[in-house]
């Protein structure tokens, strides 16, 4: 049972953090944004949703490797964006991605035992 958890514990928080970075993305709909400009502007700010979900996949199957990508995505953001917010934005947007890289680092732990399942 707590195997089971692990494994698809940071695959759901992925697929979780993804939807809750889109939401990020619909300030580009306001009144007088022609149809193409606001789809254009949501490409790009979907480019965070892209990666998460490009490091999900990656993650999916080498979870070592995923959970290199998600710190790497933490430390990021962190490095892109640093002096334009407060501290606690940054711990909103890294601290979920630290944290799956975490459970992503134990799944490549136990991978053993999660495969024997």
């Amino acid at each position: 049972m707590i195997l089971r958890v692990l494994f698809w514990m940071p695959r759901i928080l992925s697929i979780m953090f993804a939807l809750f970075l889109s939401l990020f993305a619909l300030d580009v709909f306001e009144p007088g944004v022609s149809f193409w400009s606001a789809i254009l502007g949501l490409a790009i700010h979907l480019i965070p949703v892209y990666l998460v979900i490009i490091a999900l996949v990656v993650a999916w199957r080498w979870e070592l490797i995923g959970a290199l990508s998600f710190f790497a995505l933490a430390v990021l953001y962190i490095v892109l964006a640093w002096g334009r917010f407060p501290w606690s934005v940054y711990l909103i947007i890294s601290g979920p991605l630290v944290l799956i890289g975490v459970l992503f680092l134990l799944n490549w732990f136990c991978r053993d035992k999660l495969r024997e399942r």
